[in-house]
This record gives C-alpha cells, sequence and structure tokens, in this order.
C-alpha cells in the first residue's frame, strides 16, 4: 500500500458531473409542501427567489448533472482538491487505523461553500439577475458567495449571524474584499430583523433569522435572487464533486474507507463528502459505515423532531421535512458558526430514516481538543466545524488502537481556520464552556402541525 502524504489529481481528471443520490435511493423523499395550501411546491412557487436553472436542479431524478464549462473554469482555481493521509496523527494515536482527509481549505474562500456558490452565481447571472441576498453563519458561505458574485459581476449582499459577526470581524473585511455588503443579524433593516430585536433587543441571531431577513429583501426585488449555502437538494447536489474526486484518490492508493465521517449543521460538506460513496455502497461494492458528527448544542439530527418545517424563522419560506429543533430555536453562540441551523438537509434526513446513515453530537471542549490535536501533527488549525468530524474520527481511531483493526477512516476537513483563531483562543485560555441542547429545549420547539 501507498505510503504517500498528498494524493492529488491533475486537472483533466476533475469531474465533468454532479452526483444526485435520489436517483439511486430505495424511496423518494418526502415532498416540499407550499405553507399556504399544504400541497407539494411547483416551479411557479419557488420562482420568486430562484433561476428555473436551480430549481430544475432542484427537483430533478436523472443520476447526473452536467457541470458547465464556465463553472469548471472557476472551479479549476483551486479543484481537484487534495486527499491527505493523515501519516502523523495516526503515529501520535498509536492506531492502525489509516486516515484520509478530503482538504476544502485550499479553494479562495477557504472552505468548501465555493462548490455551489459558484454554480449558483452562474446560473443567477445566465438568467439576467443582479444581486444576490443570503444568510451566513461563521461566514464561510457569504464569503464564498461574494468571491463567486466578483466572478459573474453579480452584487452580493449577505446577513450575518450576530454572534459570528461578533466574534469573527476578519469575515466581514473579506467578504467586502471580495465586494460583497453584510450586515449583522438581526438588523432593522428588514421586518423580519426588526421583529426579533423588538422582542429581544440582545440576541445573538440564528441562522433561520438571517435566512428570513435575506429572503425578505430578495422577493421584494425582480432583479434580486436568494441563494443558500447548504439544506436544499441543488447545494448538496454541487457539493458531490468532493466525493466523486475522494473516489478517484483512494482508488489511486488501493484504499476503500471503512468509516466515513463529516460534520453536519445544514448537510452540504457531508452530503458532498458522503454522497458518491453512498451510491457505491447502495450498489454494493463498497459497505462503510457513514457517520454524521453535530454540536451537542445544535443536534438536530440526534435530537431533533422528523417533522415539517420551515426553513427559516419567520415562516417564510415552504415546508420541508426535515430533522428539526423548531424553527425559532436560537442556538448558543457556539464557535462553530456553520452548524448552528434548527434544521438538517431533508435529503440527509430521508437518508438517516432510511438507516443508511448514522449520527452523534459533540461537545465542542472535545472538538476544539481535536482540532488542536490536529493541528500539532499536520499543521493545519481546522475550522471550529471540522473538529466535530475530527473527534469522532479521533475517537474511531483509538477504538482501533484497543481492537487492533486497521480500518481505513475518510473525513472531509471542509475549511480551515485561520479566520477563527479567537476561538482557539478562547479554548486555551480555558474560558470555552459547553453548551447542550436539553430536553426542556424540545419541550418548547414550535413546530407547524401538518
Amino acid at each position: 500500500m501507498s505510503s504517500e502524504t498528498k494524493i492529488l489529481l491533475a486537472e483533466s481528471e476533475l469531474p465533468r458531473r454532479w452526483y444526485n443520490l435520489v436517483a439511486d435511493l430505495p424511496s423518494p423523499p418526502p415532498p416540499v409542501l407550499h405553507p399556504g395550501t399544504l400541497q407539494p411546491v411547483g416551479p411557479d412557487d419557488l420562482a420568486p427567489l430562484f433561476p428555473m436553472s436551480l430549481i430544475e436542479q432542484e427537483v430533478t431524478a436523472e443520476r447526473y448533472v452536467d457541470i458547465p464549462e464556465e463553472v469548471l473554469d472557476v472551479y479549476r482555481l483551486w479543484r481537484p482538491s487534495p486527499l491527505y493521509r493523515a501519516h502523523r496523527l495516526e503515529k501520535a494515536l498509536g492506531t492502525p487505523a489509516k486516515i484520509y482527509y478530503k482538504y476544502e481549505g485550499t479553494s479562495p474562500a477557504g472552505s468548501h461553500k465555493p462548490n455551489t456558490a459558484v454554480p449558483q452565481a452562474y446560473y443567477n447571472a445566465a438568467a439576467n439577475i443582479r444581486r444576490l441576498t443570503t444568510e451566513t453563519g461563521a461566514g464561510q458561505w457569504g464569503t464564498a458567495l461574494a468571491f463567486a458574485c466578483a466572478q459573474f459581476g453579480l452584487e452580493c449582499e449577505v446577513w450575518q449571524v450576530r454572534a459570528s459577526y461578533d466574534q469573527k470581524p476578519y469575515r466581514k473585511i473579506m467578504i467586502e474584499t471580495f465586494g460583497g455588503t453584510i450586515h449583522p443579524s438581526p438588523s432593522t433593516l428588514t421586518k423580519a430583523g426588526q421583529a426579533v430585536l423588538d422582542a429581544d433587543p440582545d440576541s445573538p441571531g440564528s441562522l433561520g433569522i438571517a435566512i428570513s431577513e435575506a429572503v425578505e429583501v430578495a422577493a421584494q426585488h425582480s432583479d434580486t435572487n436568494y441563494a443558500l449555502g447548504s439544506v436544499l437538494n441543488h447545494v448538496l447536489l454541487h457539493q458531490t464533486v468532493i466525493g466523486e474526486e475522494a473516489l478517484l484518490q483512494l482508488a489511486k492508493v488501493g484504499d476503500t474507507p471503512d468509516v466515513i465521517v463529516g460534520c453536519t449543521g445544514g448537510g452540504s460538506n457531508f452530503g458532498g463528502l458522503a454522497f458518491p460513496f453512498l451510491r457505491e455502497k447502495l450498489a454494493g461494492r463498497i459497505d462503510p459505515v457513514i457517520r454524521a458528527v453535530e454540536p451537542a448544542a445544535c443536534p438536530s439530527l440526534t435530537r431533533g423532531v422528523y417533522a415539517y418545517d420551515f426553513g427559516d424563522t419567520a415562516g417564510m419560506t415552504p415546508l420541508m421535512k426535515m430533522h428539526t429543533l423548531g424553527h425559532d430555536f436560537v442556538p448558543d453562540p457556539i464557535h462553530a458558526g456553520g452548524l448552528r441551523y434548527h434544521g438538517m438537509s431533508p435529503l440527509i434526513s430521508h437518508v438517516y430514516e432510511l438507516g443508511l446513515i448514522e449520527a452523534v453530537a459533540k461537545t465542542q471542549t472535545e472538538c476544539f481538543e481535536a482540532g488542536i490535536r490536529f493541528a500539532r501533527t499536520e499543521g493545519i488549525v481546522p475550522a471550529p466545524e471540522p473538529t466535530h468530524a475530527l473527534a469522532a474520527c479521533i475517537e474511531e481511531a483509538l477504538r482501533c488502537r484497543e481492537t487492533g483493526e486497521p480500518k481505513v477512516i475518510l473525513t472531509a476537513l471542509c475549511g480551515h481556520g485561520h479566520l477563527d483563531l479567537a476561538a482557539y483562543g478562547n479554548y486555551l485560555s480555558g474560558a470555552m464552556d459547553d453548551r447542550e441542547f436539553s430536553a426542556e429545549d424540545l419541550k418548547t420547539a414550535n413546530l407547524p402541525r401538518v
């Protein structure tokens, strides 16, 4: 077996199609419903927010969707991304396991988010849209969309969750450097934001609130559309370029994963890595355990209810059947801002209900301990979000040390933490605390009765 550290693909090996898991599932996911009629939504219901090309991708049953040449041209700035073998971490753990990580921090935004930001900007520009609005948590998605809009001549307006806006000031500067405009959320610029501030002037915000603000503005202007960084089918579709590359890279070194681990907030990073491997599992060619890892403070898969709910706090979006903590749930301001979302992707929720993946929740101190361990061995400071996956990887590798099993573990290191150093400072100083979602929190969840 190979002892390589970096497994690379040539630009000529860049996948030219995205993969749609829906085509291979034993049953289709439940439909998205109109909140007024409770009937499945049609293209006209989504047209005020998305171009028809993305609406078609959202509902397609085709197994593959071709990646436009204009998108591939931008992808080539960083794709294919490297797959690393974590030799030094393995040695430090004393494990017989092999640990591989697909590193998405080489993108212009420093995360996996441009994989979908670029095509979303491209399709909107092709539809003669002038401006895109969006929300962002930790700021990685807002940064990615600002970058993507710059590539295709679009304006970009971002509402960032207040807790992360305050924690991560350099994200604001990076978004503005790429040409975007950014507001802390909740803001006084929208009815949705003002309503939250009227009720709680010190609200830390949430992704659900920020979505409401971005959707409200987009719906009011015919030349403006909304772009979402996770959750929806077309977003996860675009991210599958990660897993398709990883399949090719592991084949180069003759390894097959026994365990695949990814962090989950809305689900785009996890789905992007896992779905192509799940295709292979459903076809009987491999049989890995596929494990989603979420924060204990916002555990939609492990503690949430599988029910129809709004994707935003104000109830402006269609109803999606997903694992949810309630659309008005405001998570504690943990440092993994990208995972502070009340609901899980409907497609990942459906796959979880089918028993094709499993899920665990981790506290942030355990995750940052794993991030520090990884940084001191592998030399990359991970973003707070993938430290959740790293904590689960290390846990699995230590189990292998006890059992002697030489498992192959694969994870997605979905971004670097260079703009999250204040969070590491908080951990290193001993000031970080663990906040966990409680049974009382669930009792107060506000769920639509469908």
